[in-house]
């Protein structure tokens, strides 16, 4: 039976924005080589923390909202442990009818989110491109 979750994790900062990417892409194919369907992302990228972690003032965030069978959780705590690029990171399962409700909402926002973050790329590089 697949459930509703949520995952946020934070990276390192000192880390380039191409390691950055292949980390979050490490997660989603994690997520997805065991049976998870991904309903949406939210990049909130580099953030001051509320205290140093690992002597780290900064960290990277990025949240998966996704629907999973229950074992999933178990390999996914087990790679981010064993990750020394991920610094903390949280699981919330969602499971009755008003907390999915709450989940389908956070994940109309973050798809929002993410679509005006893309429009606004969209004309700088058309910008650049004509320059």
């Amino acid at each position: 039976m697949t459930r509703h979750y949520e995952t946020l994790f934070v990276i390192k900062p000192t880390l380039t924005e191409e390691e950055i990417k292949a980390q979050i892409e490490g997660v989603k194919s994690t997520l997805e080589e065991n049976g998870a369907e991904i309903a949406a992302t939210f990049d909130w990228g580099m953030r001051k923390l509320a205290y140093e972690i690992e002597k780290n003032p900064r960290g990277y965030y990025y949240v998966i909202y996704y629907k999973a069978p229950s074992t999933l959780i178990k390999e996914l705590e087990r790679n981010f442990r064993y990750n020394e690029e991920i610094i903390r990171f949280m699981n919330v399962k969602y499971e009755n009818k008003k907390e999915i409700k709450a989940w389908q909402n956070l994940v109309n926002r973050a798809g929002a989110a993410s679509a005006k973050k893309e429009e606004a790329a969209k004309p700088a590089e058309t910008e650049s491109e004509t320059a």
